[in-house]
């Protein structure tokens, strides 16, 4: 059988995963500005560089857990994504 690169070697942890496929999904507009840091319980954290963005976001937080969800199907986890949670975070040395 041949199996895609993708396929083979995919991370194994549901951040590593949404990540991965960050900017397929959320489009290259919104993956400059925001992106995911972290994951507890199907909860992704996506660190946004504004508050703005953070709440653009949190308006299409549904749509775009649902792509995800549909980019990270998997047999035995068909969503695992079961929110997003957009936080602001300054660059570092940015006052």
């Amino acid at each position: 059988a041949v199996h895609a690169f993708g396929e083979t070697l995919a991370p194994s942890t549901t951040l590593a995963r949404v990540q991965g496929c960050w900017a397929q999904v959320a489009g290259p507009a919104v993956a400059a500005e925001a992106e995911p840091a972290g994951e507890r319980d199907g909860v992704v954290t996506v660190r946004c560089r504004s508050s703005v963005w953070a709440h653009e976001l949190q308006l299409l937080a549904g749509d775009l857990e649902g792509r995800l969800n549909d980019a990270l199907k998997t047999g035995d986890s068909p969503h695992p994504i079961r929110g997003l949670r957009f936080v602001t975070a300054r660059p570092p040395g940015d006052r």
